[in-house]
């Protein structure tokens, strides 16, 4: 069920940033999950506390380009993105195994 829920790990520079100053991870979640079923996913995977999380809807973008054929229009899904704040002292490792 976790692994329904969450979907894939956010790794950017500004998700980087806030996993080393504040012990927050962004994930790309279910668009139907709420807050309790983000929690228990990510305690029962990762198998740590969570303090908080906070959930956003990233909206779907329009996206064009010029090729030699001409101009090629795409769109860009929505998704849903949660912050997931960890309890004091506690890590998650998406690189440990590489």
């Amino acid at each position: 069920m976790a692994k329904r829920i969450l979907i894939k790990p956010i790794i950017s520079e500004k998700a980087d940033k806030l996993t080393s100053k504040v012990s927050q991870y962004s994930f790309v979640v279910d668009r139907k999950a709420n807050k309790i079923e983000i929690k228990n996913a990510v305690e029962a995977m990762y198998g740590v506390n969570v303090a908080s999380v906070n959930t956003m809807v990233m909206p779907a973008k329009v996206k064009q380009r010029s090729t030699k054929a001409g101009v090629v229009q795409g769109r860009v899904s929505a998704f849903k993105k949660a912050v997931i704040t960890l309890a004091s002292g506690e890590e998650i490792d998406f690189f440990g195994n590489i």
